[in-house]
């Protein structure tokens, strides 16, 4: 009787031991009582009732990464290709994971690939290629709003990899070897034209240096001839105020006249005739003549 009592007890503390659950951080354990949803255990020590309840699934709270096959697609203008998607999602109800949907995993990729056709199907090559922000906020929309359901949360998407036809690959190589020549044709083009510029720059700023240079030794040309006209004219006035002042004035002009005929008899004439008033001008000269030398005698 006492075999039988220790045993009892030896058995009783076994199924308390191998009973005792302990869940760890970002961890969570669904309990089925009976085979019906009992309870779901987060971090911490938990006992369950030996052969009533049973643990369904153990589920990590962390965030996981899904790296998926490339997938093939057609866009808009019918080109196939294939993408590569990454998906970061985590899990927020275990209930709802363990018994929402048959293989989450299986079902979210399938959910993915179906959703990534659909809109690519909805762009061009172009823009396919170069809008995959456009596509990872609208399969993360999608994809979060369809697994809400099943305790699933998805936190993001990114487009890993886009893998165009070959032929397509080789005519954008093509076009991208056109543009850089392109380019390289437009910069030497520049490059030319900004060398012309600087040269007719240079030519024209020595034209205008030259045409100022000509202008400022015409204007100093003139204003020498004309400060020379000025003191010509200036010694011309002087020397007759000085005749008016020693009232000469009617002498002078026939000593003019004298001087005119005197030329007049260089030449070829053979007669010349002398009016009767200059035929007393030798006297006149003669008076002339002693008065000029007269008046510095005066001054002095």
């Amino acid at each position: 009787m006492i075999y039988v009592t220790i045993a009892l007890i030896v058995i009783v503390m076994l199924l308390i031991i191998t009973n005792i659950r302990i869940i760890p951080q970002s961890q969570a354990s669904v309990i089925e009582r009976l085979g019906a949803y009992y309870a779901t255990w987060t971090v911490g020590l938990h006992v369950k009732v030996p052969f009533i309840d049973r643990i369904a699934s153990t589920i990590s709270l962390k965030e996981k990464v899904l790296d998926f096959d490339p997938q093939p697609v057609i866009t808009k203008d019918n080109v196939t290709m294939m993408i590569d998607t990454v998906i970061y999602f985590q899990i927020t109800d275990p209930k709802l994971y363990t018994y929402g949907v048959e293989h989450p995993i299986n079902a979210l990729e399938n959910l993915s690939a179906t959703t990534l056709r659909n809109i690519i199907g909805d762009l061009e090559l172009d823009e396919t290629l170069t809008s995959r922000d456009v596509i990872n906020t609208k399969m993360r929309s999608i994809l979060d709003e369809a697994t809400d359901p099943w305790g699933i949360k998805v936190n993001r998407v990114e487009v890993k990899n886009i893998i165009p036809p070959e032929a397509i690959k080789e005519a954008m190589e093509k076009q991208m070897r056109a543009e850089r020549e392109r380019r390289q044709q437009i910069l030497i083009a520049e490059g030319q034209k900004q060398s012309a510029i600087l040269v007719a720059e240079g030519k024209k700023q020595s034209v205008i240096l030259e045409a100022e240079a000509q202008k400022i030794a015409s204007i100093q040309k003139a204003q020498g001839q004309a400060q020379a006209i000025l003191e010509v004219q200036k010694a011309t006035a002087e020397g007759l105020q000085m005749i008016k002042n020693i009232k000469a004035d009617d002498a002078v002009i026939k000593l003019r006249s004298l001087e005119a005929f005197e030329k007049a008899a260089n030449g070829q004439a053979t007669k010349i005739i002398i009016p009767s008033d200059i035929q007393g001008l030798a006297g006149v000269v003669t008076g002339i003549t002693e008065l000029v030398k007269d008046v510095p005698q005066q001054k002095k």
